[in-house]
This record gives structure tokens, sequence and C-alpha cells, in this order.
């Protein structure tokens, strides 16, 4: 196997594996638009890596947070709807990150490579960002995993409780950064969440237990990762699309089976 093949299955193994249980909680807690959001700012978090030359997975991490922070914080004091506000902040972050893209002269950027992703340009260093950062989101979310599925289940009776329901939504959501901050090369800003949502939501319509659905949803998003590479390799399409229409291929299969049986 050629080591360009050989590293983009390590790092898309690597990001379904960690995709699955963010996936999970974006499907249960209905955050979809969320997730979208903070993909949507990790442009802004890209931008600002280039112009302040600084890790560019740091600062997506960074200005996802910050992102976060003024969502958090205006959803409280509920002055805009929520659905509105999150509009405004992807859109108006998407767009901020390429203004300020554009003031960068001195610097080259592929564009396609941030918004689609470049799979096959995967690189031991990146391998080494995805399983590092795969084993502290992995193993933060097996010591919080059950306040944070009480949290899901019903947040009110949670935080009645003692659980500390706003500190896990910031947990949650600086995971959720992290994942987009190493998963970007994979798919890109634009079609990351769709790698969290689409195995998750297969995986809901099979799963009897919240374990058993993390475990199905990571088994898919194996399976979307290898159909895509596949295709690229085969019919030279874009490797990161490739992945994301995999795995909404076997989201339609799962549907007609489920129907039929």
């Amino acid at each position: 196997m050629p080591d360009i093949l050989l590293y983009a299955l390590l790092a898309g193994y690597g990001v379904a594996m960690l995709a699955a249980p963010l996936g999970c909680f974006v499907v249960w807690r209905k955050m979809a638009y969320f997730g979208d959001t903070l993909s949507h700012s990790a442009l802004l978090g890209v931008s600002l890596g280039l112009m302040l030359n600084i890790n560019i997975n740091l600062a997506v991490i960074f200005s996802s947070l910050m992102v976060a922070i003024i969502l958090i914080s205006f959803q409280e004091k509920q002055r805009i709807a929520s659905d509105t506000l999150l509009g405004i902040l992807a859109h108006s972050s998407l767009s901020i990150g390429l203004v300020t893209i554009s003031f960068a002269d001195n610097v080259r950027v592929d564009m396609m490579s941030y918004l689609f992703g470049d799979l096959l340009a995967t690189g031991p260093t990146d391998l080494c960002w995805i399983y590092g950062g795969g084993f502290l989101v992995l193993a933060t979310l097996a010591w919080l995993w059950k306040p944070m599925l009480a949290m899901s289940v019903h947040a009110e009776l949670a935080q009645v409780e003692g659980i500390p329901v706003r500190k896990l939504r910031m947990v949650l959501t600086l995971l959720m950064a992290l994942v987009i901050a190493v998963a970007m090369k994979i798919v890109g800003v634009l079609l990351i969440t769709s790698l969290m949502i689409i195995p998750a939501a297969t995986a809901q319509r099979f799963a009897k237990t919240p374990e058993q659905m993390v475990v199905f949803a990571a088994l898919l998003g194996i399976m979307g990762v290898s159909g895509g590479l596949a295709a690229s390799w085969y019919f030279d399409t874009p490797a990161g699309p490739s992945v994301v229409v995999s795995s909404f291929i076997l989201f339609l299969m799962t549907q007609i089976v489920k129907k039929k049986y």
C-alpha cells in the first residue's frame, strides 16, 4: 500500500472513532446547527493562525472556544432565539475568516483544502495530532460519560440532581472544538459536522443502548472512510467529500433495510 493511502486511512479511521461518541451527543442533544457554527468558526482560526504565524490547530481550538463562549453567554441571556443566533455566528465567523485571509498578502493559502479537506495529503504530523487529540477526547468522555449522558437525557433534572450542567456544556464544546481542529484536514470545515452526524444518525436506528450506538457509529464511520477513499483512489474524486458521500449512502441503505425488515 502506498504511504499516501496508508496515512489517509489511518487518519480517517482515527477521526471516525473520535467523531463517533461526540456525534452521538450531537444527535441526542440536537446540536447539529451548533456543530456547524463551531466548524464555520474554524476558518477564522485558520486565518488567525496564518496571520500570527502560530499553530493552526491551536488557533482553531481557540477560535471555536471563543465563538462557543459568545454563543452560550447570549443563549443564557435569551435576548435572541437560538437558531437565529447560531445562523448569525456561523456565517459571520466564516465570512470574517475569509476576509481576514484576503488581507494576508504574504501568505499563500489553498482555501479548497481548508474548506473541503485534503485527506490524501495527510502526514505523520497530522496523525500525531489526530491520535493525541483523540486519546484526550476519549479519555475525557469516558471519565464524564454518566453525567454527560444524564445531561443529554434531561438537563433540568440533571441539574436538580447536582450535576454541573453548565460546566459539562463547556467541556463538551471544548471537545467538539478539538475534534474540529484535528478533523479539518480530513473533510474540511464545511463538512466536519456531517462526519459526526451521519454515522451517529445511522447507528441510532439499530442501537439498543447509548454505548452500542457509539460502537456502531465508529464502525459505520470507518466503513464510510474506507468507501470514500476507495472511490477517491479509483475514480479520482475529492477524498473528503467522497467520505461524506460514502457515509450518506450507508445511511440510505440502512433506512431501506430497516423499512423492509
